[in-house]
C-alpha cells in the first residue's frame, strides 16, 4: 500500500525522477512556458510554486534551498529578484496547466505549464 506516499511514481527511479523535475523546474523559470505530459506537469506545479515561495521569502537560506534545487544560478536570481516581486501580493497559485490534446507519436496527454502573467498585465 502507498498510505503517506506523496507523489507520483512516473515510471522512473527517484533519482530519475529527480533529476527530472530539478530540469523541468528549472526550464520552466527561465522560459516561463514549457510543453510536457499532463502527469509531469502536475507533479511540476508543486515543485515549481515551492521554489517561488522561497524567491518570496527572499533569506540566505531560501536562497541557498532554491539553489540546491534549481540548476542554474541566474535563474534562480530570476526567482529571487523579479519572480517575488511579481508575485508578492499572492498567496500560492503562480501557475496554470493548459490541456493542449494527445502527443502524436504515443497519444500521451500533453500541458501546456506556464506561470501567470503579473497581475494587472495579460
Amino acid at each position: 500500500m502507498r498510505h503517506r506516499k506523496s507523489g507520483k511514481k512516473l515510471g522512473r527511479t527517484s533519482s530519475h525522477k529527480k533529476a527530472m523535475m530539478r530540469n523541468l523546474v528549472t526550464s520552466l523559470l527561465r522560459h516561463e512556458k514549457i510543453v510536457t505530459t499532463d502527469a509531469k506537469a502536475k507533479e511540476l506545479r508543486s515543485v515549481t510554486e515551492k521554489m517561488i515561495t522561497l524567491g518570496k521569502s527572499g533569506t540566505l537560506h531560501a536562497r541557498r534551498q532554491a539553489l540546491s534545487f534549481i540548476r542554474d544560478r541566474s535563474v534562480a536570481q530570476k526567482v529571487f529578484e523579479e519572480l517575488s516581486s511579481r508575485y508578492s501580493d499572492r498567496a500560492g497559485g503562480y501557475t496554470r496547466i493548459i490541456k493542449t490534446g494527445n502527443r502524436v507519436g504515443d497519444n500521451a496527454p500533453m500541458s501546456i505549464i506556464e506561470l501567470l502573467p503579473q497581475p494587472g498585465k495579460k
